[in-house]
């Protein structure tokens, strides 16, 4: 809990001198249809909330500290750590979060950052020196990192300016701001840079045009001009794309596998040649060390994070096995990297784990934990692990996911539940840190159940496709059924209090669920979600409308348009008869926040129940630690209101 929010909330506990208080509403949310949060729920749930993820960035070549974000005041701010266990020093004061940066390699010094205003997802890259930040792009479009030249000078990366909607080339002079200039106008949102061949003339761009679709190209700085060097017949993802000594590219890839593996690409010839050896599970990320005498990879283990190091060629491989079973931290940057001296970093989060910097010494695999991130004094090793769980859908499919149930020792009898669906769609649940959820199993003795149904990604090409298109759609609504039947079959579980809570895709399935198993759920909480497909893919930002359409369906056309709104809660709304908690973000460039109003105002015009949270200064996500908070109180009165009562 931040120092403002507590001292407000021990006021209010002052002045009350009960438990009746009341939690002060943050600034920034309109909480329509929520009754008042008891002071006494935050204080019960306040260590809970307290814990930090650390996440690594980067090296700094300058010093060899880690660069890594974490959260001291109310948001992400950067801090540099010198060495394992010393103390993490700030480098980043803002008042909004700073999700990304990275030091230059070289000698140059450069700190860019990557930051946003409000969560409206307009990035702007800025220098960072001194703890202040100098504008580097225009202040007004959005603009993604891209990657740095070999010897630190340019920074590559992709920006909308020109028009909103298309995601140009850019390349700029960090010492020199204005020094920036299109290098490649393109066509769609999801192109960027992704490397720099080491003599400066060229570099390697990748359009993104779905999770199993890509394009790599070439393009040259110097004389102008894009080449495409992948196949133009057939469908493959093509990510992370590095320049390799022998003349090849480091890539990863789907092509000819069902699951994505590293290799490398001729590109003269276009012919793919797989270095990673695993026959199954998904490469996640890798890295090379500059003089490729050091290969390091990571392989996504039924969920599970697995590293491997080998020599620059992928031989000699040996697992990494002193590092926690869970799972890489997500970054906008490498998840991997490889420091010129040779030692591997990453962050990495598990069950006991809330996310911290971990090194590997590349020679000798000695394990080196950098940070050791609080969690309100709470002893995570009461923390509960998941139990995976397979089940056999409507159509014979085989889907999964992790199973926490609380501590049958202090939670005896049959235990409400929970479903957690990921969002995506190509997300995947996988066992991380649960974070403050810990206190639904904890000490309220709620198990959740975390699916990854059917469009998932980390099982392969042919299960991701599974959903795609609005025919298929509700294919992975029927594995939430699925799911629920399989359930209500375990004996330690209260089939009759079961309930689903979804964020962003994850959302619309939230709604989905709602609308499809009425009969069996006590209640729905769904965030940031989409509750009409139409009106989503009209109203979300140009650059992302292209990249959606691949995977939902193109409004445009008649026919997909009829099935879109066909499957859209919104407009069957009138099937949910289950009370809704709806959290939305006011500056959501991804799901406006009118998605979430259409449905509260429709269910409420039928007399249904619909508590409605609106984070003004917020976008695809709450951000904010006084928010977020809030946020979470919110949920913990509607779970005790509609799931934890005893079944009439």
């Amino acid at each position: 809990m931040n120092h403002a929010l507590r001292t407000l909330l021990a006021a209010a506990l002052a002045v009350a001198g009960s438990a009746a208080a009341a939690v002060p509403v943050p600034p920034a949310i309109h909480a329509d249809g929520v009754p008042a949060i008891p002071a006494a729920t935050a204080e019960a749930s306040a260590r809970y909330l307290e814990y930090r993820r650390a996440a690594f960035l980067g090296w700094d070549p300058q010093n060899r500290s880690v660069l890594m974000k974490t959260r001291f005041g109310g948001t992400d701010q950067l801090h540099s750590v010198q060495s394992p266990g010393a103390a993490r020093t700030q480098l980043s004061f803002e008042a909004e979060p700073v999700p990304f940066a990275s030091h230059a390699p070289g000698d140059s010094g450069h700190l860019v950052v990557q930051k946003d205003i409000g969560g409206n997802e307009f990035f702007q890259l800025y220098l960072l020196k001194d703890g202040r930040l100098e504008l580097l792009t225009d202040g007004r479009s959005r603009n993604w990192f891209g990657s740095w030249s070999r010897d630190g000078r340019l920074l590559g990366y992709a920006s909308s300016r020109r028009n909103g909607a298309d995601m140009d080339l850019y390349v700029l002079d960090p010492a020199r701001p204005g020094s920036d200039r299109m290098v490649a106008q393109v066509s769609g949102g999801g192109w960027n840079i992704s490397d720099f061949s080491p003599d400066g003339a060229r570099a390697l761009a990748i359009n993104r045009l779905s999770i199993n679709h890509a394009v790599l190209a070439e393009v040259d700085l110097r004389r102008g001009g894009m080449k495409v060097l992948t196949p133009a017949r057939g469908r493959a993802s093509y990510a992370d794309a590095r320049y390799a000594r022998d003349g090849r590219i480091w890539v990863l890839s789907n092509r000819d596998s069902d699951f994505v593996r590293l290799g490398k690409l001729d590109p003269r010839s276009g012919a793919f040649a797989p270095v990673s050896r695993e026959p199954r599970w998904d490469v996640t990320d890798y890295a090379v060390s500059d003089d490729e005498q050091v290969l390091a990879y990571a392989i996504n283990d039924a969920g599970v994070s697995r590293l491997r190091v080998g020599d620059g060629q992928g031989a000699n491989l040996r697992q990494v096995d002193g590092l926690p079973d869970g799972v890489l931290d997500w970054s906008i940057g490498q998840l991997l990297q490889i420091a010129p001296w040779g030692e591997i970093g990453l962050s990495l989060s598990s069950a006991k784990v809330p996310g911290d910097v971990y090194s590997v010494d590349a020679k000798t695999l000695e394990v080196r934990r950098w940070t050791r991130s609080e969690a309100g004094g709470l002893d995570l090793e009461r923390n509960r692990e998941p139990e995976r769980v397979e089940v056999t859908s409507f159509d014979g499919e085989k889907v999964s996911g992790f199973l926490y149930r609380p501590d049958p020792a202090r939670f005896p009898g049959r235990r409400p539940l929970i479903m957690d669906i990921h969002g995506g769609p190509e997300g995947q649940s996988r066992p991380g840190f649960l974070g403050a959820d810990n206190y639904l199993l904890n000490e309220l003795g709620v198990a959740l159940f975390l699916p990854n149904v059917r469009g998932s990604s980390g099982y392969g090409t042919r299960f991701l496709d599974l959903d795609n298109g609005p025919w298929k759609r509700e294919d992975s609504v029927k594995d939430v059924g699925a799911f629920i039947d399989a359930l209500a079959a375990d004996p330690t579980l209260d089939a009759a209090r079961f309930a689903v809570y979804g964020f962003s895709y994850g959302g619309y399935m939230c709604y989905a669920s709602a609308v499809h198993y009425s009969d069996r759920l006590r209640s729905a909480s769904c965030a940031v979600a989409i509750s009409d497909f139409v009106t989503f893919l009209e109203n979300t930002q140009a650059y992302r409308r292209d990249l959606r359409r691949v995977e939902y369906g193109d409004e445009r056309d008649p026919a997909q348009r009829a099935r879109l709104a066909e499957i859209s809660p919104m407009r069957n709304v009138g099937k949910i008869r289950i009370p809704l908690m709806v959290a939305a973000g006011g500056n959501d460039p991804r799901v406006p926040a009118s998605e979430a109003e259409q449905i509260v105002k429709a269910l409420r015009a039928q007399g249904g129940d619909a508590w409605h949270v609106l984070a003004r200064n917020e976008g695809h996500g709450f951000h904010k630690r006084e928010n977020r908070d809030y946020i979470f109180w919110a949920g913990i009165e509607f779970w005790k209101k509609t799931l934890l009562a005893p079944a009439e």
